[in-house]
């Protein structure tokens, strides 16, 4: 189950990149679950990816989206 602290910083990712990629909230959580970039990325990672700032966070992220194969 997830904690209150994950769902919340998964929510503010979502925001970060539907503004960085230009598309909406739902548009960006369909491209991460086509990745598996939430449950296979983002929460194993959480304890560090928190930490970081925005700006790294959308570069890391589309980076990663990019090695899986995923357009943005």
């Amino acid at each position: 189950m997830l904690e209150r602290n994950q769902i919340v910083f998964v929510t503010y990712l979502l925001y970060q990149l539907a503004e960085a990629w230009q598309m909406s909230p739902s548009g960006v959580y369909k491209k991460l679950s086509e990745a598996n970039a939430i449950d296979g990325y983002i929460l194993p990672c959480y304890d560090t990816l928190h930490t970081l700032g925005s700006k790294y966070l959308v570069e890391d992220i589309t980076e990663m989206m990019d090695e899986r194969g995923v357009k943005v």
